[in-house]
């Protein structure tokens, strides 16, 4: 038996979901009706927000405070798969949320023998919420929550990072793996959901800065990103 499939694991995942839907589900089908209502799609919908946290990332990020705005299922899964492949002790996560993808990260961890995963998270609700769900599934001593803006608390992630996920303010995308880039190991993974940011897309998917990188087909529509650093 894994971390992973541990019954109070499993259990409490399963109730953080089914949290999240109920959360977030009356948020998300307002926006998927405003999106069809106005004839546009969901990329238009991205550069209209991107646009709006450019100005007030923050701000934006804060009016989702009661949010989840958490991985799938089926994602967290891919999450503790990568993080067990690549047998990552040190893990960095932008944008903590709830803790949900983080379980999944420091369930991996624990697997791999233990580690480090260093998480920010803006909102301080919701760090703290993180922080009690990651007591509760008995995986605190391996991830460090750091409450603030990313560009300060990601700053020094200490040693080389095996695994990255990037998953908060879609704006903040490229800030934030150029931040962390001068400690991403070679082969080191980053992956990126909601990727909506061309800035960030065309970084990674070029040739001369150093990644291989393409969209992911799991859960298609929320333009994940998986990209190695190659160089």
């Amino acid at each position: 038996m894994n971390t992973l499939s541990n019954g109070g694991v499993a259990k409490l995942l399963d109730q953080l979901h089914q949290e999240a839907e109920t959360a977030d589900g009356p948020f998300i089908q307002k926006m998927m009706a405003e999106i069809e209502a106005s004839g546009g799609s969901i990329e238009q919908a991205a550069k209209q927000m991107i646009a709006d946290e450019r100005a007030d990332y923050r701000a934006v990020y804060r009016g989702h405070a009661e949010h989840f705005l958490s991985v799938t299922p089926g994602y967290g899964r891919f999450l503790y798969a990568i993080a067990r492949t690549c047998k990552a002790t040190r893990i960095v996560e932008f944008g903590t949320s709830m803790g949900i993808s983080t379980i999944y990260l420091a369930a991996a961890l624990r697997d791999n023998g233990g580690g480090q995963l260093i998480g920010s998270e803006l909102e301080p609700a919701k760090a703290a919420r993180a922080r009690a769900h990651l007591d509760a599934a008995g995986l605190s001593d391996v991830v460090d929550i750091r409450e603030g803006d990313a560009l300060e608390t990601l700053k020094d992630v200490g040693g080389g990072v095996d695994l990255a996920l990037i998953d908060g303010a879609w704006s903040l995308y490229l800030p934030v793996l150029k931040l962390i880039e001068p400690r991403l190991k070679a082969g080191a993974v980053v992956l990126a959901e909601n990727a909506f940011a061309t800035d960030y897309v065309d970084y990674v998917r070029a040739p001369a800065n150093g990644y291989i990188s393409q969209s992911l087909p799991l859960d298609e529509g929320r333009g994940n990103e998986f990209a190695v650093k190659v160089a």
